[in-house]
């Protein structure tokens, strides 16, 4: 017989488990759920429970436990080649659980847990919990810079005996004004009327309709009337009620740790002006975007069957054959899958003390995967393409590791380069990964200069002998729960937001010891990932919906200073996109940062999966997809000067380089009624056609503008409809820009 409670539960931030408290943090005065998670033979559970009053006097009564079945981890099971996956983590468990009210002058509690078979008994280790009330503060636990500031009365404190957990207070809005950025967010640009908070969380596709976000940022414009914006300054989680509950009111609610007797104030900076220099400002203190080469801008080509030096080649030698240059190829399932340092079938002797091994210590069978890795990267950059490798942050613990990966945990561990979690013991152990993408992994702790070297040495030959050029730094998103501890002494409610930064940073770094241009390619994210590499809107199905909540992600991220951005074209999972799905996805990509398209690994069944343009045209019987998506990327070769001189000159200056109409219109209301519309720099409009059809409406800001596609003038300030073929884009070049840019869509003509 068994019973099992876990009262922090596993640390989803949207979903309680089984077998936890929650909240967490009990509240006096309100509810509160026990539950535990049992064998199939227990006839009954009971809960008893202690309380401890204002006055010193206790408590004590026992409630009868109800079974239940719930949703371990917050887990639904989606399509595609993860949802085996899922479906081990997302099984129903079987469960009982009581819901008590704790009283209004409770200051703490304790409680354990029984069962019983009908004949035996179990009993749960005592939990203990302190118990928090909302209390009104001073305006002073809020510590503004800058000019404007908290609503005076409005700051509250969820206080315990000890500590402050939680501090609330109100911003004003004014009638007229927008809120936008939060880092990225795909179901809209004005987050006016609704809630959202800022926590990393991988959210597997529908990201849209979830309303969660692998790159959250504690940092929104206010757009409107004088013009200002806002940075919580905090690596914690923090809830914005964006005038949806009181409409002129912008309602935060920020984590805290700071003792009761002499609570620390968090600090709100608030910035005036327009978006321009209230981003400027921002990442004044974020950290500023760097630029990365112009390599970068050019077509990214990917699929995760690409999984042979063979197949590789033969992707490459199409594009070649079909002239659709490509300046970069991302291989994901190049790795033993195991080490993530190691080409598959490569022989070696691993190094028992965890250390980096050299190109000089591999062979490469002649019948293996990859038999010429080297000679594999010279030949790519021989035709002017880039390679990147993928990465994963974690130490796989299942299948039980061997060979290297059993050297490198033992040494993380040996030498405290992992993250640990505190157990109700006081004692320290290793974390194991909680989410259901490689479940028990061991984390390297990247927030630790020694650690995170430690580990991008390992890969370090990869950079500096096989010539590879970036890694696209997957999966920042796995530290989950407030008991995580990291080497500095920071629990995961400080510091688990902050793991993707110094993931792709620690990444960075290694790239220029090794004298090569920072570049990674990131999906996860927070505050202070402006300066680290590129990154991509993670993983969607080829959808309609996909494809337009791609691009509200795309504006948000920019609005919060995120410069070089992509998107999966036309999604990388389920059933290939239709052919105007994909070559509408195409046509918009050529006026975004990163312009890549990728596959999910889908068991080389048939047909095949591939996001390439012949096999869309192959599996839609519609060959002229070759032809057009040629044409789009070969506009994209002829803009790419333009696209480089604004990418610099948006790191230069922070205005985005996909820029919401915003920032040039403020003041015009038009702009917030339209569809995902971007300028790409200053003088070209983009305006993607996110729904099937030719015709689309197209709102036009103020400005002398000309046809990108017939040069005919227009003048702003006007909704047009448009009637554009499926391979274009309607897009629009500023008058004065005219003479250098309209030849380069003209001459497609």
């Amino acid at each position: 017989m068994m019973i099992q409670h876990s009262p922090l539960g596993s640390g989803h931030p949207y979903s309680a488990d089984t077998d936890q408290r929650w909240p967490v943090l009990p509240i006096a005065g309100e509810s509160l759920r026990i539950g535990s998670r049992t064998s199939a033979d227990v006839r009954a559970v009971m809960l008893h429970l202690t309380e401890t009053r204002a006055d010193g006097s206790r408590s004590t009564r026992d409630v009868r436990c109800a079974p239940v079945v719930r949703l371990a981890r917050g887990h639904q099971v989606d399509g595609g080649h993860l949802a085996s996956a899922q479906a081990k983590v997302a099984r129903r468990s079987g469960g009982w659980e009581a819901t008590v009210d704790v009283a209004a002058d409770t200051v703490s509690l304790s409680y354990r847990l029984s069962a019983s078979d009908g004949e035996t008994t179990r009993l749960t280790t005592i939990s203990h919990a302190e118990v928090a009330r909302w209390e009104d503060a001073p305006d002073g636990l809020v510590a503004i810079e800058g000019p404007v500031g908290v609503v005076s009365g409005s700051v509250r404190a969820l206080r315990t005996a000890t500590h402050v957990a939680t501090v609330r207070f109100s911003l004003p809005l004014a009638d007229g004004e927008h809120v936008v950025g939060f880092g990225e967010r795909f179901d809209r640009l004005d987050h006016r009327g609704t809630s959202l908070d800022s926590v990393v969380f991988e959210q597997y596709k529908s990201q849209g309709a979830m309303r969660r976000t692998y790159m959250p940022m504690p940092f929104a414009h206010v757009v409107g009337g004088s013009g200002w914006g806002f940075h919580v300054d905090t690596s914690r989680r923090v809830w914005f009620d964006v005038g949806e509950t009181a409409t002129n009111l912008l309602t935060v609610e920020a984590e805290t740790a700071a003792p009761a007797d002499a609570p620390t104030p968090l600090t709100v900076r608030t910035f005036g002006g327009p978006p321009t220099q209230v981003l400027d400002a921002f990442l004044a203190h974020a950290g500023r975007p760097k630029e990365l080469p112009d390599w970068v801008l050019r077509l990214w080509a990917s699929g995760n069957e690409w999984n042979t030096q063979a197949e590789v080649e033969r992707q490459a030698a199409l594009h070649a054959q079909h002239g659709i240059p490509v300046g970069s190829i991302v291989i994901e399932a190049w790795s033993d899958e195991s080490t993530f340092t190691v080409w598959r079938d490569a022989q070696y002797q691993p190094r028992e003390d965890g250390g980096p091994l050299r190109l000089e210590d591999f062979t490469y069978p002649a019948d293996g995967a990859w038999p010429d890795p080297k000679g594999m990267v010279d030949s790519l950059h021989a035709q002017d393409t880039r390679l990147l490798l993928w990465q994963i942050p974690l130490i796989k613990m299942r299948p039980h590791p061997k060979g290297q990966t059993r050297h490198d945990a033992d040494a993380a561990i040996r030498e405290g380069r992992v993250i640990r979690t505190r157990h109700a013991d006081g004692s320290l152990r290793p974390y194991r990964n909680r989410g259901w993408w490689f479940p028990l992994s061991l984390m390297p702790n990247f927030l630790d200069d020694d650690a995170a070297r430690w580990w991008t040495q390992k890969r370090r030959y990869l950079v500096e002998q096989m010539g590879v050029d970036g890694f696209k730094t997957d999966g920042g998103e796995h530290a989950w729960g407030s008991d995580l501890v990291y080497r500095d002494g920071r629990t995961g409610a400080e510091a688990n937001n902050l793991n993707p930064v110094a993931y792709a940073k620690a990444y960075g770094d290694l790239m220029r010891r090794c004298g090569k241009a920072p570049v990674t390619f990131s999906r996860a994210g927070f505050t202070g990932s402006q300066a680290h590499g590129a990154f991509w809107a993670g993983d969607e199905n080829s959808t309609w919906d996909a494809f337009r909540w791609s691009m509200w992600a795309g504006l948000n991220a920019a609005a919060s200073g995120i410069v070089y951005w992509g998107w999966d074209i036309a999604g990388f999972s389920g059933p290939v996109p239709d052919a105007e799905l994909y070559v509408r996805a195409f046509a918009a990509s050529a006026f975004v940062p990163i312009m890549q398209y990728h596959s999910e690994f889908n068991h080389h069944r048939t047909p095949s999966r591939d996001r390439t343009p012949w096999n869309i045209a192959e599996l839609s019987d519609d060959a002229s997809v070759i032809d057009e998506v040629r044409e789009i990327v070969a506009l994209r070769e002829r803009l790419l000067t333009y696209i480089a001189e604004q990418a610099k000159k948006a790191v230069d200056t922070s205005r985005p380089l996909m820029r919401p109409l915003f920032f040039d219109h403020a003041d015009d209301q038009a702009v917030w009624s339209a569809p995902p519309e971007w300028t790409l720099g200053d003088d070209v409009l983009v305006a993607p056609v996110l729904a099937p059809g030719e015709s689309w409406d197209v709102y036009v800001p103020r400005g002398d503008w000309r046809d990108a596609w017939t040069g005919e003038p227009v003048e702003g300030g006007q909704t047009i409809t448009t009637h554009t073929p499926r391979h274009r884009v309607p897009v629009y070049v500023r008058a004065s820009a005219w003479d250098r840019l309209g030849p380069l869509f003209t001459s497609a003509t």
